[in-house]
């Protein structure tokens, strides 16, 4: 029997080398590429899209090595696909970072930054519990609420800790594609889901147990719900 392929977008943007050895632990006899090849991200059985590090340069990346089209493609496929960090953020219509950049129009919805929200600037003020004023990029450890039944979120605990690093967050146009939320100064998007999409705020490669059954959890997804 053939093992299971599962691509992880390789545009030069993220540690995707952790995300590989995170999926090799959880199911060692997979098969997983780490690629920029159209044709193999298109004829994996699994597709993850990571990202780090500033929009503009990822969305340029993505667009001049036709990663858009792959995504788009693998979409269309009815396969499954987690975007993780930027590559959730990467799959809206528009995000505030960089004075504003049109990111794939995938899901509907703003990228918008922490510190921009007046509610988010009022909790900043007032500090948190510990006292201590909230930082931005939002940096750690934080409880996710689901709010679906989700096939990802098999066996996770409601309200289980998950890596987080942001300074920007998902505001979806269409609420009831929130699959979790998240509550740092603000409630705030902290996974999206839609078909064959399920797209993640937080670092699964990053979350400990939490994040290791998530990604088990995504291989053993055939996409729909």
């Amino acid at each position: 029997m053939n093992c299971k392929q599962v691509a992880v977008i390789d545009y030069g943007m993220g540690n995707l080398h952790s995300v590989a050895s995170a999926l090799k632990h959880v199911s060692p006899d997979i098969n997983v590429v780490v690629t920029s090849d159209n044709n193999v991200i298109g004829n994996a059985d699994h597709v993850i899209f990571p990202g780090v590090g500033a929009i503009r340069d990822c969305i340029g990346e993505i667009r001049r090595q036709e990663v858009d089209v792959a995504v788009s493609n693998v979409i269309a496929s009815g396969k499954p696909l987690l975007s993780i960090c930027v590559g959730m953020q990467a799959l809206m219509n528009f995000s505030e970072e960089n004075n504003g950049v049109d990111c794939l129009d995938v899901l509907p919805g703003k990228v918008k930054f922490f510190s921009g929200n007046a509610d988010f600037r009022s909790a900043h003020d007032e500090g948190s519990p510990s006292g201590e004023r909230l930082k931005v990029p939002h940096m750690g450890w934080n409880k996710v609420s689901q709010k679906m039944d989700h096939p990802l979120w098999h066996n996770i605990e409601d309200g289980g800790r998950f890596y987080f690093v942001h300074s920007y967050y998902v505001e979806p146009d269409d609420s009831s594609l929130v699959a979790g939320q998240c509550h740092y100064g603000i409630e705030f998007t902290a996974a999206l889901a839609r078909k064959n999409i399920f797209a993640a705020q937080f670092h699964p490669e990053k979350s400990h147990t939490n994040g290791l059954q998530l990604l088990q959890n995504f291989l053993n997804w055939n996409g729909s719900w």
